[in-house]
């Protein structure tokens, strides 16, 4: 197979450039990369009007930059993120991403970037040819979903939790200044976020061909549009940032709702878990144990600082503070969980 790959610039900044992957849902021989370039590169420019082209080559799929892969059992691979806030060291690339492989392709995150998604796709395309079907999305958060744009270009159907595509829309603006800014305006470059094609609000089955996978949107935990897959002949769940490991939790939906969904385990219990942030697998209590602590004393700390007639000010000065061992990136991550919680928990 090759690929179209382009320069582009920033028109802002002509000389911050980096090289950007341009798929298609069907397999391309050498000479129908070269024959159908220009436009392809101009419509893709259209969508893109802050870039400008600056150059192009067709590339074959082993010369593409590609992330690392870890096939954890056979037919599942993980991309392990760094677990630790944005940087533009690591360019955003924080988060763990699936992908699972039967006689179709399915991606579970595509990664938080347009660059890291490609560095996704060039990872499948050097494994196999065989279609991306489908890209299932476990959260709203940028980390996780900003590569989704280079897997809906290769024809693959993106799906979600229903409140996904609100939950996006209200952070859109707010994300797009600070997301470039945290990982780096190079790292960001040509990235677009996109809405899912589908969404679903009861578990589903999706059936690869030789690898099925079980969807469940949840109630309200980490976010209002958490959603967790299950790789039945495994027993892997990718449970998105349901799980945290190493990277402090973000509460970005409802504190009760997340320590719920902890006290009530999948059963039976899955094999492994492919947490959102952290090791590419661990077992279910090794992975959910640090984060029931951390959320628990999150909860008890905030109702005994209302208890006492404390203002929010005053409380999230200090609720949380002594959790942070194991956890990196908490004193930021802490304080905006403790605001959170606090909103929360005042109204109980």
């Amino acid at each position: 197979m090759f690929h179209l790959v382009i320069t582009a610039c920033l028109a802002a900044e002509p000389n911050l450039c980096a090289e950007r992957l341009l798929p298609t849902p069907d397999p391309l021989t050498e000479a129908a990369c070269h024959m159908g370039a220009e436009g392809r590169i101009a419509a893709w420019i259209a969508m893109h009007p802050e870039l400008l082209p600056h150059d192009w080559r067709c590339a074959p799929s082993g010369d593409l930059r590609a992330l690392a892969l870890s096939e954890i059992v056979p037919g599942v691979w993980v991309h392990a993120g760094q677990p630790e806030p944005v940087t533009p060291a690591n360019g955003g690339d924080i988060a763990n991403l699936g992908v699972v492989i039967g006689d179709r392709v399915a991606v579970i995150d595509p990664g938080g970037s347009r660059a890291i998604g490609e560095g996704l796709y060039a990872a499948i395309r050097q494994i196999t040819d065989k279609p991306v079907a489908h890209v299932i999305l476990t959260h709203m958060h940028p980390d996780h979903i900003y590569g989704a744009e280079v897997f809906a270009e290769a024809g693959a159907e993106i799906i979600a939790h229903p409140n996904l595509a609100s939950g996006l829309e209200r952070r859109a603006e707010v994300w797009a200044e600070t997301v470039p800014r945290e990982a780096g305006a190079l790292a960001m470059l040509g990235t677009r976020a996109v809405l899912p094609d589908r969404t679903i609000a009861a578990p589903e089955v999706i059936d690869l061909g030789g690898a099925t996978l079980r969807l469940a949107p949840m109630a309200t935990a980490h976010t209002d549009n958490d959603m967790t897959v299950l790789h039945l002949e495994s027993g892997t769940l990718f449970t998105g940032d349901l799980v945290f490991v190493g990277l402090t939790p973000s509460l970005d939906g409802s504190l009760t709702g997340w320590l719920d969904w902890l006290d009530h385990a999948p059963a039976p219990l899955p094999h492994r878990i492919v947490p959102g942030h952290g090791p590419a697998t661990v077992e279910w209590e090794t992975g959910t144990a640090p984060l029931r602590a951390y959320l628990t004393a999150l909860a008890d700390q905030t109702r005994a600082a209302i208890r006492a007639g404390k203002a929010m000010g005053e409380a999230v000065a200090h609720v949380g503070k002594d959790q942070g061992d194991g956890w990196n990136g908490f004193d930021e991550i802490n304080a905006r969980n403790a605001v959170t919680a606090f909103k929360e928990l005042e109204w109980e």
